[in-house]
């Protein structure tokens, strides 16, 4: 059962260079209960491997891997831990799965057992572990075991999971009274305030009427508020009245509120109430993830009861194919209402495996253990069921041969899609972009899937330019400690080959973009037949789409942010595209909050964020281009003596003057540095703007720190305990130095020219100026490694920031991950996110119709799973016999005299429209209202465009009139203008 989050703390520290994006989603308090914790996993088929290689990432204490059978070729096709030498050697699963999951983190005790689990058997084993997880057993075995975790005091968490064919399902009982502490998981926003009134009830108003996003009997904080400030570091229920309001109760005896503030909602535990199993089965509680037919969980229920039936009455799953068998499934759910193709298309796939299915509910059911162990996050009430019905139902129609076994790897896929569809996966040619999270989790369902077999000339090619983090080992399950500062793209094709040695993978390490086009190349995208992303930023995601979009390729899009995913699903034809709807751009901090007027510790780890990169990259950068086209000090000295004028110079003289040769000038210059931005700086901005100035919108100029003085200034530097800090003597800062005003952005003055030839000269009297003195080492910030400095400089720069603004310091950890613009991961939601891609993939390469493709949206935190159709392609009408699409492309053939004139000719005559202007990406080539454009019409294309060489063809952006006077011009979709009559490069 969880520790105390006090204890758990003096057990162990967490290792963040390998947890860093696992803490962001769980938190300390879970990542050290998680490492309290023993979980028992039985069964270790698609989907037990699944759930063990994810809870074994995450970080648990001990993990015994449980399972009796013994390895065959079946086996390849479903687990990835399983080799053909297990199978030759006739080794037993648990045996050749339980070192491989052992490798995947240091900090997990790895064991295994495979003693007969059955009726027999003293349960009282089980009371060493927190957590215990069923699959591939019978429910009579799940009904006992379970009634025997429910019965302990306290309750042994536990959860159940299956996977037949084309079904799934999850079943979770944490006890009669489980606690969750974060239900939601969601990052509390500081909300600032515009009023509070003295009355009874007080009423707060938040500022520029922002939501609040509270309810009514939930609880706020306050803090920093100014006037009111009885109610600093109190607790208040709350009862809203409007989006941006809400009551406290009494406020009427309190001092008058006068400015600033903010409150943060608190969170309060939550108590879930569970039942047993055998209670579940005849009422149950399910999740339901696909709106469009949301009597589906219910159904797979029954009909997966009818299959625990009949496996109790015959000893073994419906034969593949079967249509006996069918029959006799569908009769034993004769008391229950189901769909019928339903039940006969589990009943032909019961015993094979669709390893993408078992990805997805391998990361669903993790996340569900993670949660019984540490009581973050609300739990799964109680089923979840997940059907891959779309998958198969146009295969139905196969003749049986095609989905009985052929005694390979594949037996298992190839009794749910059969044999003509699994060849397609074979010759599949795939380009993915990125090998990150996702790109593991998708490299091994390709291996699973058999896609891309060299045997059946199909290819799949990665590309990826990073090399292997530590902090990377804790998702991309692919790598190892070995494997760090290795390419990620080859490492990962080496490790996915030795899950399927049939596998044609052809690693690269380019970043696809504009500069690459000549590799990735219109004829290297029409040579594919999918494009799957694994970004993690969406400009990336942007560019891949339109050179999807350029030339008609499908795309897979997919990402994960902490326990949410997504996926996308794109289609030549069918389909929107990625690109055709776009998020808000990110809002960026302006310069004057950063510069002088911060109000959320964002603020001052940004401008941090931005002091490091100047001190440490930007002026180290310039230093080093002015000393490469200035060979000397004597040269440059000689120069700036006669009068001549330099750029740069100035700055660079100063750098090298001021340049520490030893510790002790460290220690002046930093000390120098703090006189600057945390004292003068302050006084300035203090006279320009004294305490309790209104700027704008309720906001005030604030500045707690108002005391200057040396014995304040020691007290600050020690209280955020800045790194190796030594007291100073008060000697070294002298009340000049202090006064002395920043050097502003502006002409030098001949006094400033003197100063700095002074400075130089006595630079190359003094010391010499060596060669080495004439290069810096700039220092690309760094996120990663943690003896850099780098957070370390950024946490207290931004800690004394914060100090002088009355705001709370952050710590290191989220310092860390707003600096870096880290994105909270977990390997759970990657799982779930590739599975689900990975189903959709053998639906495009079935060609499948519009309503058979799924997106999907998940949090894994509440839980909620929602799979809903992709966007319809939006056509645009020009008149009844002429439409386009996002997917069309126009067509016009020129040759060498080609003339801009005979362009515009043959589009009027090919797609009767009036061409009025041409574009080619943002150079305009015919505009009418442009001077002299009109003389271009005699021009070629070839001397307007200036093609390339091994250019082919262009894509011009053409506007045309519009069929009704007065209406403005009408863009057409892209006319692809070919150099040749051929097609040919010119």
């Amino acid at each position: 059962i969880p520790f105390p989050p006090s204890m758990a703390a003096d057990l162990m520290e967490i290792d963040d260079s390998l947890y860093s994006r696992q803490r962001y989603v769980l938190g300390d308090g879970a990542m050290q209960q998680m490492a309290q914790s023993s979980v028992f996993l039985s069964g270790m088929g698609a989907l037990g491997v699944e759930i063990a290689k994810n809870i074994t990432l995450a970080g648990v204490k001990t993990v015994t891997l449980h399972d009796t059978k013994l390895c065959e070729t079946w086996d390849l096709g479903c687990n990835f831990f399983i080799r053909r030498d297990d199978v030759l050697n006739q080794r037993k699963r648990v045996e050749a799965v339980c070192p491989r999951v052992g490798e995947l983190n240091p900090y997990v005790h790895v064991d295994m057992s495979s003693c007969p689990l059955d009726d027999n058997i003293d349960l009282s084993f089980l009371k060493k572990y927190q957590c215990v997880i069923l699959t591939e057993s019978s429910l009579s075995l799940q009904k006992r075991i379970n009634q025997f975790c429910h019965s302990q005091q306290p309750p042994i968490r536990f959860i159940s999971s299956d996977a037949y064919g084309i079904c799934v399902r999850i079943f979770c009982d944490f006890g009669e009274a489980f606690e969750v502490s974060d239900p939601t998981g969601e990052e509390l926003k500081e909300i600032f305030i515009q009023s509070i009134t003295q009355d009874n009830s007080g009423v707060v108003t938040c500022i520029d009427n922002q939501p609040h996003g509270l309810q009514t009997g939930q609880s706020v904080i306050f803090r920093e508020i100014n006037g009111m400030v009885e109610l600093n570091g109190t607790t208040r229920q709350v009862s809203v009245i409007s989006s941006h309001s809400f009551e406290i109760g009494d406020t009427s005896h309190f001092q008058p509120y006068e400015h600033g503030g903010f409150f943060v909602m608190v969170k309060t535990p939550q108590i879930y109430k569970f039942e047993t199993l055998e209670q579940q089965l005849c009422d149950p509680q399910v999740l339901i993830p696909d709106l469009s037919k949301p009597e589906a969980p219910l159904h797979i229920h029954a009909a997966m009861l009818a299959l625990d039936a009949f496996q109790e009455k015959h000893g073994r799953l419906p034969n593949i194919g079967c249509l006996e068998d069918a029959e006799a499934l569908l009769k034993l759910t004769e008391e229950f209402p189901v769909n019928a193709e339903l039940v006969r298309c589990m009943s032909k796939t019961a015993r094979g495996t669709l390893p993408p299915l078992a990805a997805a509910a391998g990361g669903i059911a993790s996340q569900e253990v993670l949660k019984a162990i540490t009581g973050k996050f609300g739990p799964l009430q109680q089923w979840f069921y997940l059907d891959a019905l779309e998958v198969v139902r146009p295969l139905q129609s196969l003749s049986a041969e095609e989905f009985f076994p052929r005694g390979d790897r594949y037996d298992g896929l190839r009794a749910c899609i059969g044999e003509s569809m699994l060849l397609e996966l074979h010759k599949l040619r795939v380009f993915m972009v990125g090998c990150g999270a996702i790109g593991c989790e998708m490299l091994k369902n390709f291996a699973l899937l058999g896609v891309g077999l060299a045997k059946s000339l199909g290819e799949v090619c990665i590309t990826d330019p990073d090399l292997i983090e530590k902090s990377n080992l804790n998702r991309q399950f692919l790598f190892r400690p070995h494997h760090i500062q290795t390419p990620k793209s080859t490492t990962a094709a080496e490790a996915t080959r030795e899950i399927n040695p049939e596998l044609q993978i052809d690693a690269h390490l380019n970043k696809v973009c504009p500069a690459t086009e000549s590799i990735y190349s219109d004829s290297f995208y029409s040579s594919l037949n999918v494009v799957v992303t694994a970004l993690d930023n969406v400009e990336a995601r942007r560019y891949v789409d339109s050179r999807c979009l350029c030339n008609q390729r499908p795309l897979l899009d997919s990402g994960t942010m902490g326990t949410k995913g997504h996926t996308e699903i794109i289609v030549p034809y069918l389909t929107e595209s990625y690109n055709s709807h776009r998020d808000p751009p990110e809002e960026e901090i302006p310069f004057c909050t950063l510069k002088s007027f911060p109000s959320v510790i964002e603020h001052t780890i940004q401008w941090a964020r931005d002091k490091f990169e100047s001190a440490f990259f930007h002026k180290p950068s310039m230093y080093n281009s002015f000393w490469q086209t200035h060979v000397s000090a004597e040269a440059v000295l000689q120069r700036m003596q006669v009068g001549e004028s330099m750029e740069g110079a100035f700055q660079v003289v100063k750098l090298l003057s001021r340049r520490p040769s030893h510790w002790e000038q460290c220690v002046i210059i930093a000390r120098l540095k703090f006189e600057k931005y945390f004292k003068r700086k302050a006084l300035q901005l203090l006279h320009s703007f004294p305490l309790d100035t209104r700027l704008k919108d309720g906001i005030y100029c604030f500045l707690c720190n108002n005391d200057l003085s040396e014995d304040a200034v020691s007290k600050i530097l020690s209280d955020v305990k800045i790194p190796e800090y030594r007291p100073l003597e008060k000697s070294i800062v002298t009340d000049e130095t202090a006064k002395k005003p920043d050097q502003m952005k502006m002409p030098l003055s001949s006094e400033e020219e003197r100063e700095a030839i002074a400075q130089l000269e006595e630079a190359i009297s003094t010391d010499g100026v060596t060669p080495e003195s004439l290069r810096m080492n700039p220092l690309q910030f760094e996120k990663d490694n943690d003896s850099n400095g780098h957070i370390d400089f950024v946490t207290s720069a931004s800690s004394l920031r914060a100090r002088m603004y009355s705001i709370e310091p952050a710590d290191r950890l989220k310092t860390k991950r707003i600096a870096g613009k880290i994105i909270p991961a977990i390997a759970t939601a990657t799982a779930a996110v590739s599975g689900l891609v990975a189903l959709e993939l053998v639906k495009v390469v079935g060609g499948y119709g519009f309503e058979s493709f799924k997106n999907c949206f998940f949090n894994l935190a509440i839980p909620v799973v929602v799979l809903s159709e992709t966007a319809p392609v939006k056509r645009t009408v020009i008149r009844n016999n002429l439409s386009f699409t996002i997917w069309d492309c126009w067509t016009i053939f020129g040759h060498e005299d080609f003339t801009l004139s005979d362009f515009m000719n043959a589009v009027r005559e090919k797609y009767t429209i009036e061409p009025t202007m041409v574009v080619h990406g943002v150079k305009m080539l015919y505009v009418p209202v442009m001077p002299g454009h009109s003389k271009r019409l005699k021009l070629t294309m070839q001397k307007l465009i200036k093609p390339s060489v091994d250019r082919r063809y262009v894509d011009l952006t053409v506007s045309f009139a519009p069929e009704t006077d007065g209406d403005e011009d009408l863009p057409g979709p892209p006319v692809r203008y070919y150099f040749s009559p051929d097609g040919k490069a010119p």
